[in-house]
This record gives C-alpha cells, sequence and structure tokens, in this order.
C-alpha cells in the first residue's frame, strides 16, 4: 500500500517540479528576478556538480564556471522555446559552458594543465571506508585527460549518448567511445582491486 502511494506521487512530483519550472522560466524571461533566482535555486547543485566533476574538481573554477552558466542562461531565456525540460536546457548549457572553458584552456599557453590542478586536491582524511572510495574515485577521475575525463562524465555520469558527446566535443563518434574506453581503463588501473 505505502509503496503503491510512493509510486503514484513520485511522478506527480515530477510533473509539478516541471511545472513550477514552467511558470518560472516565463516569468524570468518577462525580467522577473525574484523568478530566476527560484529557478538558480533548485538547480544550482546539480549544474554545479556536472561543472566541478568536468574541470576535475576545481572547486573555484567550478563556481566560476556555474556563474558564468546561470548568466548565459539569464541571457538565453528569452529565446527558450519549451521544446526540452529547463532543467534539462539548463544542464546542457552548463556542461557546454564547462567544455568551451577546458577547450579555451587547452588552447591557451601558460594556463594550469589538469595535472597540476589534481596534485593541488591532496588527499583527504577519512573517518569511513565508503567516504575514502569515494574521495579515491573522485580523484581518479579528476586525474584523466581532459577529453576522456569529459567523455566519461557526459556518457556515464550525464547520460550523454555518443553522438551529442561527439557534436559538443568537436570529434567522431568513433573518438568519442575510444575516449570513454580509455577512461574506463585508466580507472580501472588507478583504482586497482576497488574498479
Amino acid at each position: 500500500m505505502l509503496m503503491a502511494t510512493m509510486t503514484a506521487t513520485l511522478p506527480e512530483a515530477a510533473c509539478d517540479a516541471a511545472d513550477d519550472d514552467h511558470a518560472l522560466v516565463r516569468a524570468s524571461a518577462g525580467g522577473d528576478a525574484d523568478a530566476f533566482e527560484a529557478l538558480y535555486r533548485r538547480h544550482l547543485g546539480r549544474v554545479h556538480g556536472v561543472i566541478l566533476r568536468l574541470v576535475g574538481h576545481q572547486h573555484s573554477r567550478a563556481e566560476d564556471l556555474t556563474q558564468e552558466a546561470f548568466v548565459r542562461a539569464w541571457q538565453a531565456l528569452p529565446n527558450f522555446r519549451f521544446e526540452s525540460a529547463f532543467g534539462t536546457w539548463l544542464h546542457r548549457l552548463a556542461a557546454n559552458t564547462a567544455l568551451m572553458e577546458l577547450r579555451s584552456r587547452r588552447a591557451a599557453p601558460g594556463m594550469d594543465s589538469d595535472e597540476e590542478a589534481f596534485d593541488a586536491i591532496g588527499t583527504v582524511d577519512s573517518a569511513g571506508h565508503a567516504t575514502a572510495l569515494s574521495m579515491d574515485l573522485e580523484q581518479a577521475v579528476a586525474s584523466l585527460p581532459p577529453r576522456a575525463r569529459a567523455v566519461l562524465v557526459l556518457y556515464d555520469i550525464e547520460g550523454w549518448k555518443h553522438e551529442e558527446i561527439a557534436d559538443t566535443l568537436d570529434m567522431a563518434v568513433g573518438s568519442s567511445k575510444a575516449q570513454l574506453h580509455r577512461a574506463r581503463k585508466l580507472l580501472r588501473a588507478k583504482l586497482g582491486d576497488h574498479a
């Protein structure tokens, strides 16, 4: 009985959130800053999370890019066509913001490499085994080469298709698949028995 009630309310809750987003997007597109703040608060965690993973757990860089993604969203809202859920659109915009920044860093001489950023992460003393494994995984993902990390995050964590990744990262579909294979192989090597 309880399970049937929970199952029935989950889709309703998802619909309510989508309806709330729809109304907030319309108000925000009309210039309502309070409505946009509500959207910001609702989606901040997920947006920051994907950007953080894409930039290799460099927190200050992720915070800057998160803010940039929301500024771009605010500017683009009047053109939002409701062809997809707002959350999906915002999430894609955030990932693209991070990926564009990664591309520009790769092209610019003198920028910190992702390997240097990984070394700066350091280690964390953990009270629990699960937390230590989680940190190991986060550090291992952060240490991956940028393109392999981007493909892994977008495919395995965010659920993108190889065609979408290839289009966004300006690579062939086969290259996306090869980068995913490379990333998984590197993770297995780094994590050893825990993989």
